[in-house]
């Protein structure tokens, strides 16, 4: 891939490279980081080079019309940071999937056309589906008004697209807040609603591929899967197949009722989610506290052997590192080596890695996703 901004944006720093080049960098980098822990080769689940990414974000930067000093229109433009975090203006991105590239020149062109709904726009931001269902979020520092609406509308439906407008302490969905997505993982489809302003996996075709590699290499089970840090459903709802049943928990309320309409979009009906910490789940597990969120679920019932878990850039905190020993496999996806590596040292004590993978998500930076399946020592079952 080639961008006219490498170099500039700082959004892609490792431009210096090409694709190939830069997914190499950090395998082997990721080689020497855990060479301490596993002599395992990495299984490498590799991205498109290009027009990857189907959720973005822009700032937008609006000036004057220099060349016509009787009009009040304002010229529009994308912006990103520079490496110096100055902004730098942008008519492209390479990056992202060639629904959001293709929008992006039209919907600027048809915001510039009035002052109502160019007038201190902030940002933008995009996510679309791999059937181009998209949703267009735009951010303004100004109250929007009944005029805003019916002029974003007929933008909406000129460029058929789904367009929220976002102000402090507003939020006008004009047709949907969310967009429809199908995946074929496996050779079977599940369907997925992303909402707006929640979690969702920004390269489609990684995203698919992770959760083809966890299923491919974990046996079906007749017993139950505790999952912590479920999202929206992403990983839960194909991993139900290989389950007798799920008990995911979640703390986020945007997230819990994504999941739930999921499941239901799957017709599948043996997931509960809850929403709670996985410091409160552990909790609620050894009895220490009971919590009216789990009325209704019967902990007692389930017979768990294995744990899957795909925590924040934190990782795992004491207690949910502790849980996970209890359990026969361990399935640990991980946005951030760095604690992925604190947590299994820990988690070595009692199991032993038996595939390790690494996804990139983010080509053409320095992030890469990995993900492990731990099984329990013979001595410590």
């Amino acid at each position: 891939m080639t961008c006219k901004y490498f170099g500039l944006c700082a959004s892609c720093t490792l431009y210096d490279k090409n694709y190939d080049e830069q997914l190499n960098y950090k395998i082997q980098r990721e080689k020497n980081r855990f060479s301490n822990l596993t002599a395992l080769d990495f299984d490498i689940i590799k991205s498109s080079s290009k027009n990857f990414r189907n959720r973005a974000e822009f700032r937008v930067w609006w000036e004057k019309d220099e060349n016509n000093e009787k009009s009040d229109k304002d010229i529009l433009s994308y912006a990103m940071n520079d490496f110096n975090k100055e902004i730098l203006k942008i008519d492209s991105c390479e990056i992202v999937s060639e629904d959001i590239k293709k929008l992006m020149p039209k919907l600027l062109t048809e915001l510039e056309k009035s002052m109502i709904l160019s007038f201190r726009l902030f940002a933008i931001e995009f996510l679309v589906s791999s059937t181009s269902d998209m949703l267009v979020t735009l951010i303004y520092h100004k109250k929007l008004e009944d005029e805003w609406i019916n002029l974003a509308r007929e933008i909406e439906q000129k460029l058929n697209i789904k367009i929220i407008g976002r102000s402090r302490k507003q939020k006008i969905v004009l047709s949907s807040d969310f967009i429809n997505e199908s995946l074929n993982i496996n050779s079977q489809e599940f369907k997925f609603a992303y909402e707006e302003n929640g979690f969702t996996q920004p390269n489609t075709s990684v995203n698919i591929k992770m959760i083809e590699w966890v299923l491919n290499n974990i046996e079906k089970s007749n017993k139950d899967l505790c999952e912590l840090y479920c999202g929206g459903g992403n990983f839960t709802i194909p991993l139900s197949k290989k389950f007798n049943k799920v008990l995911a928990t979640e703390i986020s309320k945007t997230s819990i009722k994504s999941a739930l309409r999921n499941c239901a979009l799957n017709n599948i009906e043996n997931i509960d989610f809850i929403r709670m910490s996985s410091e409160e789940f552990v909790e609620a597990l050894n009895e220490v506290r009971a919590f009216n969120r789990l009325k209704n679920i019967d902990l007692k019932s389930y017979d768990f052997d294995t744990i899957f878990m795909d925590p924040p850039r934190s990782g795992l905190d004491d207690t949910t590192r502790a849980l996970a020993k209890n359990f026969t496999n361990i399935i640990y996806i991980s946005c951030n080596p760095e604690t992925l590596h604190r947590d299994l040292e820990e988690l070595l004590k009692t199991h032993k890695i038996v595939r390790f993978a690494l996804f990139d998500q983010f080509a053409y930076s320095e992030h890469i996703e990995c993900g492990v399946i731990l099984e329990k020592n013979a001595n410590t079952i």
